[in-house]
């Protein structure tokens, strides 16, 4: 817990001292730390338009790329999926493949780099003071930016392989944010266990390549045999890609089931990630 004093001495810059007391279970007063949260939301932002822009992000090249990589990566896998079935995989499942692989690079991306997030920032943490849980975020709000122009390119998939335009398109909006949510409290999980386990990221790779496999990305989920469906259901990316299937592929309203499944996952991991974070933060910067 931090209780601020007014400095004897006469701090120049500010007139304020801190002093770090114990708090129980290693979190500190919440509402405080929200707000002091929610005052640096411009940081957030412009730290996360800034490593865009350090990864030109700004110029029509870097643009390019950022729609060229998922793009290529998708009709990579439908080709492979194509060839290993023989055929019998239309252009819908071409939409399909598109729309869920886009929605869980969105996490798989927020993961990876919130794993690298904490490491990466030592230095900002040992010489300015702000609330930690900003640089996973950022991870997460540099992701999401990311994902944003992939919609462009799945909107011209989804006219022009024949698929309706009705309102039911508009539950993707909650699922996509859903989705958004969780990678948020995961991406919190890797930045906290990177900081104590420096190979976190060797393994992270693999660990998300697993992840898509056992997904309903390359396949639809009632293709999964009855005796594996308990795997899938494991799996907190299956409520989601299910419903967003539901929405946008099928045009229908997604089952009662898929999207309260959906909503337990991120907000369970959204909360669950946030504390881990917080109550681990002040540890950082001796580890770091």
């Amino acid at each position: 817990m931090s209780a601020v004093a007014e400095s004897p001495g006469g701090d120049e810059f500010s007139g304020e001292y801190h002093v770090y007391e114990p708090h129980k279970v290693g979190l500190p007063p919440l509402g405080s730390y929200f707000r002091a949260l929610w005052a640096r939301r411009q940081f957030l932002f412009e730290l996360a338009r800034t490593n865009l822009r350090a990864q030109h992000f700004n110029t029509t090249l870097g643009q390019l790329w950022l729609i060229l990589n998922p793009v290529m990566l998708g009709i990579v896998y439908f080709t492979l999926v194509y060839i290993i079935r023989g055929g019998g995989r239309g252009s819908i499942f071409l939409a399909h493949l598109m729309l869920s692989l886009f929605a869980f690079r969105l996490v798989s991306t927020s993961v990876s780099r919130g794993a690298r997030s904490v490491v990466g920032g030592g230095r900002l943490i040992l010489n300015t003071a702000f609330p930690r849980l900003i640089l996973p975020l950022e991870s997460v709000l540099e992701s999401f930016m990311r994902f944003l122009p992939t919609l462009a390119v799945y909107a011209v998939v989804h006219v022009a392989v024949g698929l309706p335009i009705r309102v039911s398109l508009l539950w993707a909006i909650p699922i996509i944010a859903l989705i958004t949510v969780f990678g948020a409290g995961a991406a919190m999980f890797t930045a906290t266990s990177q900081v104590y386990f420096r190979d976190l990221t060797n393994f992270l790779p693999y660990f998300t390549r697993i992840w898509l496999y056992t997904s309903p990305i390359l396949f639809y989920a009632e293709d999964v045999p009855d005796r594996l469906r308990p795997i899938l259901y494991c799996n907190p990316m299956y409520p989601m890609l299910g419903s967003l299937n539901y929405a946008v592929i099928e045009g229908r309203t997604p089952p009662f089931g898929l999207l309260a499944a959906s909503l337990a996952w991120a907000v369970g991991t959204i909360i669950a990630g946030t504390l881990f974070f917080i109550s681990r933060e002040r540890e950082f910067a001796i580890r770091l």
